[in-house]
């Protein structure tokens, strides 16, 4: 009997616990990065989404009469928990990442049956609520930590996050920026070449952010390593990764002033968790070898549009979501055919 479980794509004959592990664990690098970069506000936003995943999952799984300890412990809503407090900005009001994460596991996995039969990555869904429903509060991030004008202790971080306090020599706006991809957009918008954006914008380094690009290239590395350890398959991850690089060369090549380089699509934003962690989920991506490769160059493909020409300076999580919407369809045409029967003319399911 074949069971499903949640991002990333799995190896089914791994236990879903050790799998779960296993994602954490890939996890750990970007997630020190993280701290060392943009202070510990990630910290806090795990321990929020991990503690309101525990308790929605225990709440929903007792009203719909299932059992709690088989389910709680296979960590899938850990996970959850993990990606969303990646998605969110270090410095943000406690009540944000507690509705998300509910959001995430009561409406997008439990309403529609649970693990296995929601169509929606749950995780996206969380955040897409904040990101359209708060966007100031959802695009004031923190600058790397060499670059801030006063770093937050911890203690500081969590009087903010929970009580909207910060110390007297310093204030919110003085502390926080927009991300590189919201810059780009922004500035582009209003006419700037890109190079004037660079020299204008401290956290440029190389062009796709100090702190940023190390934070993607330990995602990257959690990448790997889950490909090497057969959690996660190969197809989603390059389709997507491949599709985006191409897409931005183009671009890049046809106006090198109005539209940044590979490099910067590629380790800026969320591609690389978006690559290997988020689209590999198998409960809501294509299941087929083929229909893998369609799926990410969907995302890749939504994402670059978004980015260049959408409202938000970031696609891949909308990405995702409309790709969840294609895969019932993407499956059916990519599935393999049985020898010696032929789908020709027969109506979808």
């Amino acid at each position: 009997m074949t069971t499903l479980h949640t991002s990333p794509h799995t190896n089914f004959s791994n236990s879903v616990t050790r799998m779960m592990l296993l994602v954490i664990v890939a996890m750990v690098p970007a997630m020190i990065a993280y701290v060392w970069f943009f202070g510990w506000g990630i910290l806090i936003n795990s321990a929020l989404c991990i503690a309101t995943a525990i308790g929605c999952e225990v709440a929903m799984l007792k009203l719909r009469h299932r059992p709690v300890i088989p389910f709680i412990t296979d960590l899938s809503a850990l996970v959850t928990a993990l990606l969303i407090a990646f998605a969110l900005p270090p410095i943000i009001s406690w009540w944000l990442p507690v509705l998300a994460t509910a959001f995430a596991i009561i409406i997008a996995k439990h309403l529609y049956g649970g693990l296995g039969y929601n169509p929606f990555n749950p995780a996206m869904a969380g955040y897409v609520v904040l990101l359209i429903s708060f966007p100031k509060q959802m695009t004031a991030w923190l600058p790397a930590n060499s670059d801030q004008p006063y770093i937050l202790s911890f203690i500081e971080n969590l009087r903010y996050n929970f009580f909207a306090e910060l110390p007297a020599t310093t204030s919110y706006d003085l502390i926080t920026q927009a991300t590189p991809l919201d810059v780009v957009e922004v500035q582009t918008g209003l006419g700037l070449s890109i190079d004037q954006i660079e020299s204008g914008f401290v956290q440029m380094s190389g062009f796709f952010g100090v702190g940023w690009d190390w934070v993607s290239l330990m995602f990257l590395l959690g990448g790997l390593f889950l490909i090497s350890k057969r959690v996660i398959t190969w197809q989603i991850p390059v389709a997507m990764i491949a599709t985006l690089a191409l897409l931005s060369l183009i671009g890049y090549v046809f106006d090198q002033q109005a539209n940044p380089d590979p490099l910067f699509h590629v380790l800026g934003g969320a591609t690389m968790i978006g690559a290997f962690f988020i689209a590999t989920d198998p409960v809501t991506a294509s299941t087929t070898p083929r229909g893998r490769i369609y799926y990410g160059i969907g995302i890749a493909i939504i994402t670059y549009v978004i980015r260049t020409w959408g409202n938000y300076p970031d696609g891949v999580a909308f990405g995702v979501l409309l790709m969840n919407i294609a895969v019932p369809t993407i499956d059916y045409y990519t599935k393999p055919k049985v020898f010696g029967q032929s789908n020709k003319n027969k109506d979808m399911d």
